[in-house]
């Protein structure tokens, strides 16, 4: 299996438990991993044989931006779902989700979840 990987897109969303989550909002970093057959790319170098991850930047920005879930967990699952189903190429996906502004009275770095389809 090949991988197309985006690392650390950053967005703001509005994605929380607590009420102040929900209206002031939070950054987001994302990854993805994309599985996918890149032979026939790596051998015609045409952008229509492989995945544009460009256009998959712009549907993952617009789905943090817009959508609104109490749950990381949520957000990967609805990011891989709606990627997997509109590109009909990638085998597997896997979405990583980082929340660096958790409202947890402690010191941590970040959270992070991962859910692979």
């Amino acid at each position: 299996m090949d991988y197309i990987r985006l690392k650390n897109m950053v967005f703001y969303g509005y994605h929380g438990v607590e009420e102040s989550e929900k209206i002031l909002g939070a950054r987001f970093e994302v990854d993805l991993i994309i599985g996918c057959d890149l032979k026939k790319a790596s051998e015609t170098d045409h952008l229509r044989d492989t995945i544009n991850y460009e256009a998959i930047y712009y549907d993952i920005e617009r789905i943090v931006t817009t959508e609104k879930k109490h749950l990381i967990e949520a957000l990967a699952g609805v990011i891989a779902r709606k990627i997997k189903e509109k590109y009909d190429n990638i085998s597997e996906i896997t979405v990583v989700i980082r929340k660096p502004s958790v409202p947890i009275k402690g010191v941590l770095d970040t959270v992070e979840v991962q859910i692979r389809y």
